[in-house]
C-alpha cells in the first residue's frame, strides 16, 4: 500500500491495523538534541484514546507508547524514531457477521475494488485506530515547535446544532469536559444532543477548530505547496474529515473584497493586519498573524439503527451494526488534527530554511 508517509524534510511513516498485534510510526527527519521522553508523547495519545466517556468507544486499551530507536538519555539523536503502541483489546469476532457486507458509510466497497481483498476487522488500515501514529509523531513535531515558540490550541468547536461562537471561548475549560469545547455550557448541551443521537441510535457530526500562534511570516511555498493547501492536504487525509476551512472559509462565498480584505498597519516598524479575515495565510505563506484551521467531521459511520446495503455476492441486504463504536468522532479527532497540522508545519519550516541565502550564512559561516 502506498501512500502510508507524508512529509518531505520531516516524514512520517505510519504501519499497522486496527485488530493487528501493533500500530505505530517511524519519524525520520528529526533534528538532534530534542528532548523527548514517553511521558511527553503519552500525553497526546490519551487525549485520543478510547473509553474516555460515555461518547468514546468501549475497547479497553492503554495506548501505551514505546520507544524502539532515535532518542538517548531523553533527546532525540537524528536517527530514525520508531514508535509503537500494542493493541490489547481486540474483538474480532464482532466483525464476523458483516465480513461479507458493504457497511454504508465505510470503505469496505472501495478497499475491494482497489485491492480484491480486505482486513474486515475493524477497518484495517481504515479504522480510526490507524491515527495513533499520526498522533505520537505529531508529538515530536510539537516539541519541535515549542522550541521554535509556536503554539498550537486545538478544541470542538461544534458537535451537531451545538456550535461556540467564537466571542464564547473560554480555553481554560477545554481539557475539563469530555468533549474538548472551549465552553463549559455548550459542552452540557452537546452532551445532551449525543444522549438523544445514543438513545436514536445514531451518531453526531461536527467541527474542529486549530489556532496555530507564533508562526513567522514567510512560511509556504507559493505554489503547489502553499501552506494552507499542505495544511488542508494533511488534515484531509484524516479518515473522517469531509472539508476544510481556513480562516473565514466557505463564509467568503457571502462577503465582500472591502470586507474580506485584511488591511495592514505599522506599528513600532512592525508590519501588523487589523482583521484576520485570510487565517494567517496570503499567497499560501504565512503573514505573522494566528492561522485559523477548521475540519468538518462527519458523523460515525457505524450506527446500530438498520441500513440496506450489499453484500459481496451483490444481494441487497439490511444490516444493523453491533460492537464497540463511537457515537461522535470529533473529540478524539482533535489531537489528529493538531497533530496533522503540527507535521505540517514543522516540514515547511525546515523546507523554509533554503529560501534565502542569509539563512544558510547564518548556519555556516
Amino acid at each position: 500500500m502506498a501512500g502510508s508517509t507524508f512529509g518531505t524534510l520531516f516524514r512520517i511513516t505510519t504501519w499497522g491495523e486496527s485488530h493487528g498485534p501493533a500500530l505505530g510510526v517511524v519519524v525520520d527527519g528529526c533534528p538532534a538534541g530534542i528532548p523527548l521522553t514517553t511521558d511527553y508523547i503519552q500525553a497526546f495519545l490519551d487525549r485520543r484514546k478510547p473509553g474516555q466517556s460515555k461518547f468514546t468507544t468501549a475497547r479497553r486499551e492503554s495506548d501505551t507508547v514505546e520507544i524502539l530507536s532515535g532518542v538517548f538519555e531523553g533527546y532525540t539523536t537524528g536517527t530514525p524514531i520508531s514508535l509503537v503502541v500494542r493493541n490489547n483489546d481486540q474483538r474480532s469476532h464482532d466483525y464476523s457477521n458483516i465480513k461479507d457486507c458493504y457497511r454504508p458509510g465505510h470503505a469496505d466497497y472501495t478497499f475491494d475494488k482497489k485491492y480484491g481483498l480486505r482486513d474486515y476487522r475493524g477497518g484495517g488500515r481504515t479504522s480510526g485506530r490507524e491515527t495513533i501514529g499520526r498522533v505520537a509523531g505529531g508529538a515530536v513535531a510539537s516539541r519541535i515547535l515549542e522550541c521554535l515558540r509556536i503554539k498550537l490550541t486545538t478544541y470542538t468547536k461544534a458537535i451537531g446544532p451545538v456550535s461556540i461562537p467564537s466571542d464564547a471561548y473560554d480555553y481554560s475549560v477545554i481539557n475539563e469536559n469530555r468533549l474538548y469545547m472551549p465552553n463549559s455550557e455548550y459542552a452540557q448541551q452537546a452532551a445532551a444532543y449525543l444522549e438523544q443521537c445514543i438513545s436514536d441510535q445514531d451518531s453526531s457530526g461536527g467541527l474542529i477548530e486549530c489556532i496555530i500562534e507564533g508562526m513567522p511570516a514567510g512560511v509556504g511555498e507559493p505554489v503547489f505547496d502553499k501552506l494552507d493547501a499542505s495544511l488542508a492536504k494533511a488534515v484531509m487525509s484524516i479518515g473522517a474529515v469531509k472539508g476544510v476551512e481556513i480562516g473565514d472559509g466557505f463564509s467568503v462565498t457571502s462577503s465582500k473584497g472591502s470586507i474580506n480584505n485584511d488591511s495592514f498597519i505599522s506599528e513600532n516598524g512592525q508590519v501588523l493586519k487589523q482583521t484576520n479575515h485570510s487565517g494567517g495565510i496570503l499567497g499560501g505563506i504565512s503573514d505573522g498573524s494566528s492561522i485559523i484551521l477548521r475540519a468538518a467531521i462527519k458523523p460515525t459511520p457505524s450506527i446500530s439503527q438498520p441500513q440496506k446495503t450489499v453484500n459481496t455476492a451483490g444481494e441487497n441486504i439490511e444490516i444493523a451494526i453491533s460492537g464497540r463504536h463511537d457515537p461522535v468522532i470529533v473529540p478524539r479527532a482533535v489531537v489528529v488534527v493538531e497533530s496533522m497540522a503540527a507535521i505540517t508545519l514543522t516540514d515547511l519550516l525546515m523546507q523554509n530554511m533554503t529560501s534565502r541565502i542569509e539563512y544558510l550564512k547564518n548556519i555556516y559561516l
